[in-house]
């Protein structure tokens, strides 16, 4: 551990590790970045991270943002979860989940229920097995 490790609270801490692992080389820029992002589980775009981020007071580029999620994605510590040609969602939850996408409001909920790929395991085509599944649900709001 390094002196300024020494210095971090535990949840940065455990950020650093977490690059570390995962062969990121940890800029400032990628640390404020990782820190806004890890600080929860959430649905983030790209868009929404950076005003995020902006309201930390960090003076960080959109583009250093797209491509800071593109390197975490790629080196698997984020999930991205492509809702059609012109949305995409950065989920810091890597754990194998389904999402609910609101079409009407925009917003990305998980599934809490994994019943999801046993329904498909019923009808895959013989002589396959599944390997993964990602699955987002659209959804409306009801109109009364």
């Amino acid at each position: 551990m390094n002196l300024n490790e020494h210095h971090q609270s535990p949840q940065k801490r455990n950020i650093t590790q977490m690059m570390v692992a995962h062969g990121v080389n940890l800029t400032k820029q990628r640390r404020i970045i990782a820190d806004v992002l890890f600080e929860r589980n959430q649905h983030v775009t790209a868009d929404q991270l950076f005003d995020l981020v902006k309201q930390t007071g960090s003076r960080v580029s959109k583009a250093t943002v797209y491509n800071t999620l593109g390197l975490f994605a790629r080196k698997g510590l984020v999930r991205e979860i492509f809702i059609d040609a012109s949305r995409t969602f950065y989920d810091s939850n890597n754990s194998h989940h389904h999402h609910f996408y609101n079409v009407d409001t925009g917003d990305l909920i998980d599934i809490k229920d994994r019943l999801a790929a046993h329904f498909i395991e019923q009808d895959l085509p013989e002589g396959t097995s599944m390997d993964v599944v990602d699955l987002v649900v659209r959804v409306r709001n009801i109109k009364s």
